[in-house]
């Protein structure tokens, strides 16, 4: 019978921002590998994809019961050779982290005996990482761990915008970006939805990950909205279902306006009050 692998750790600082991280690229493992880190993409047989993080498991003393973040059994393409991917986001910075990293490693080789691609995603402000850890004395060198690294605030987010990759586009909020460009960074990932052609349920995914660390202010999302009406595809990015509350939102303003309409204010009196344009007024008043 193998045991759980268990790992003990205080979790103070351990937020719902790895939970979200863990869900994004759950969702979309191989869109994440093939724009990130597009030569461990190009040796993966995704057809032989097997998620075990459900096995592997960290008991905390002191806090909630957390999983080892995402690890997903395949194999290497055209061969039989069966390895591991594990991703850990990391959202705050913690000074022995690539230890954390080898302790993990170290777990998952002892249960599994298979070769293991580690990859950690840092999602913090601060410049510190480390993509190894070594261990050696003065009269012997024992070993150096490597692993893959994703530090977003150090990519630059333009360089995303023409991938159309649904997890790319939801991590442009973390990407290194200055404050006066917010609406513009934002503009960009709705041209991206209204380019990938996405369910429901994922493009709420990706939006309400989106909205989770970009929020634009009232006057910056005024600004965004006259932006946006000027794109060749206003009309699509228009008719994105962001979320439930913001289509309750409008459609709250067009039935206000529709009453307006029924008791004789004049269009441009109700466009003042309601934000709504002359066109979709018009449109209203169509079916009234």
């Amino acid at each position: 019978m193998v045991m759980p692998l268990v790992i003990r750790e205080k979790t103070s600082t351990y937020t719902k921002h790895d939970q979200l991280h863990k869900k994004l690229i759950h969702t979309f493992f191989k869109e994440f590998l093939k724009v990130f880190f597009p030569d461990v993409h190009k040796q993966i047989d995704f057809h032989a994809i097997k998620p075990i993080s459900e096995e592997v498991y960290t008991d905390i003393v002191e806090g909630e019961t957390r999983r080892l973040d995402i690890v997903v059994e395949t194999k290497i393409r055209n061969t039989d050779v069966v390895i591991i991917v594990h991703i850990e986001p990391q959202s705050y910075v913690q000074r022995h982290f690539h230890e954390r990293m080898f302790h993990y490693f170290s777990l998952l080789y002892n249960k599994y005996r298979r070769p293991i691609v580690p990859i950690a995603v840092f999602s913090y402000k601060e410049n510190w990482e480390k993509n190894k850890y070594t261990m050696e004395f003065p009269f012997l060198y024992v070993l150096t761990f490597n692993f893959l690294t994703l530090h977003l605030k150090k990519e630059n987010w333009r360089d995303y915008i023409r991938s159309d990759n649904p997890v790319a586009a939801a991590l442009l909020s973390q990407m290194g970006y200055d404050k006066v460009e917010k609406i513009e960074v934002k503009k960009e990932f709705l041209r991206m939805l209204t380019r990938m052609e996405l369910d429901p349920a994922k493009q709420r995914l990706i939006y309400g990950f989106f909205e989770t660390y970009l929020k634009l202010s009232e006057e910056e999302e005024e600004k965004l909205m006259k932006e946006i009406r000027d794109l060749p595809e206003a009309e699509k990015i228009l008719e994105i279902p962001i979320s439930y509350e913001e289509k309750g939102r409008v459609e709250g303003v067009k039935q206000v306006a529709m009453e307006m309409i029924k008791e004789g204010a004049s269009l441009e009196f109700i466009s003042k009050v309601t934000k709504l344009t002359m066109e979709e007024l018009e449109k209203l008043k169509k079916h009234i």
